[in-house]
């Protein structure tokens, strides 16, 4: 009796129907995943594909005439058939020189110069050139007066009007600056309110209302965030305008929420019976929660507060607000002098005309990924290896 009732219910055809829709909606979670690692795969093809060609530069080989013309214009200490074909920022600073060694005077010298933007398209891709600009390129590269070398200067030197000349350096120096005052404004005061929060605030109206708002914080748009830095820390406290300062600050806002959010969650998972011990033994609130219940949640603190950090290195729309978005050709050397970020400075980029831009924004988008990667993975790696199992 019992055979045919597993036999017949087998062949149910409800049973049979709930089977084939079991197997539809597994085949759909499939289709899904594999359609996102498409979408993957494509964003970072078509990032690298536009990129990689920005980390070399192609380089001609000059002779500088140092004379009485190129103390007052470092063009001229160029040969003139070389001037159409040599950066212009790379003779720039041949009157400082001179102005510094006089010694240089009616010498001459042979260097290794970025070639223009255009002729280094040209050289990469195969963008069009003058005909008779075009052969002269093509003379040089055959004479092996041209060369192609790695891209130290888009490490190394800061934005440029000129194409070939510009880097990130300024950027990642105000990044470094942005992100430091984040996380020394946000993390203390946000893992001390999480901790207030979590370990001794009465459950009452007020407490409930201020975990509802520290949960709505978290998902208002980062922009709102630019507006109240403005206001806040600019117009109220008067913080310099498009300083790393003023852009650190409004970033730690913006982080504030995600910091308070994880702190509480990782003091939540720490289990009771470590307070009631601690309590056993005679200590005092503060103690069970500086000396237990603190280092044993540490782990999921700083994960929730690199992920934070990763976050606010990826804003735009509030850095723009306090006005980080500016031109930046050196590094700013203190907190109170105006630097932009690597975001920023992709933005910039993004909307120059110059078809040499194209590549510089895609590397910029490739360096921004690989450090948001590395503290994703640093994160991951900080959890596995102390994340303690209860």
């Amino acid at each position: 009796m019992s055979t045919r009732r597993l036999t017949g219910s087998a062949n149910d055809p409800h049973i049979r129907r709930r089977y084939r829709a079991e197997k539809r909606f597994k085949a759909y979670c499939i289709g899904a995943v594999g359609i996102a690692f498409a979408i993957i795969v494509a964003f970072f093809t078509d990032i690298i594909s536009q990129g990689y060609t920005a980390f070399w530069q192609h380089q001609v080989q000059v002779t500088l005439e140092y004379n009485d013309r190129s103390a007052r214009l470092g063009q001229f200490a160029l040969d003139s058939d070389m001037r159409d074909i040599a950066s212009r920022g790379a003779t720039r600073s041949i009157p400082l020189e001179m102005e510094d060694n006089p010694d240089l005077m009616g010498t001459t010298d042979q260097r290794w110069v970025p070639v223009k933007a255009e002729i280094d398209q040209y050289l990469k891709h195969g963008h069009d050139l003058p005909a008779e600009l075009r052969q002269q390129v093509d003379a040089l590269a055959d004479s092996g007066r041209i060369q192609s070398a790695f891209n130290t200067r888009f490490f190394t030197t800061g934005d440029s009007k000129l194409p070939e000349l510009a880097g990130i350096f300024s950027a990642a120096v105000g990044t470094l600056y942005v992100l430091g005052i984040t996380l020394v404004f946000a993390f203390p005061i946000g893992v001390m309110s999480a901790i207030y929060l979590e370990e001794f605030a009465p459950d009452n109206k007020l407490t409930q209302t201020i975990e509802v708002n520290i949960n709505n914080l978290a998902a208002v748009p980062s922009i709102i965030f630019g507006l109240l830095g403005l206001a806040l820390f600019i117009n109220f406290f008067g913080v310099p305008r498009s300083s790393a300062l003023a852009g650190g600050l409004t970033l730690g806002l913006m982080t504030l929420p995600i910091i308070i959010i994880s702190t509480r969650a990782a003091l939540r998972a720490v289990p009771d019976p470590i307070r009631q011990g601690a309590f056993a033994m005679g200590c005092s609130r503060w103690q069970v929660v500086r000396d237990h219940v603190l280092p044993s949640s540490l782990p999921g603190i700083l994960t929730g507060t690199i992920i934070g950090l990763a976050q606010a290195m990826g804003e735009t729309a509030p850095l723009i607000i306090v006005g980080m978005i500016a031109y930046i050709p050196e590094a700013p050397s203190g907190i109170f002098e105006s630097a932009t970020v690597l975001p920023a400075q992709v933005f910039t980029w993004a909307s120059e005309p110059q078809q040499a831009y194209v590549e510089k924004t895609a590397a910029g988008i490739m360096v921004l990924l690989a450090v948001l990667l590395t503290l994703n993975a640093t994160a991951v790696f900080m959890r596995r290896k102390f994340e303690r199992r209860w």
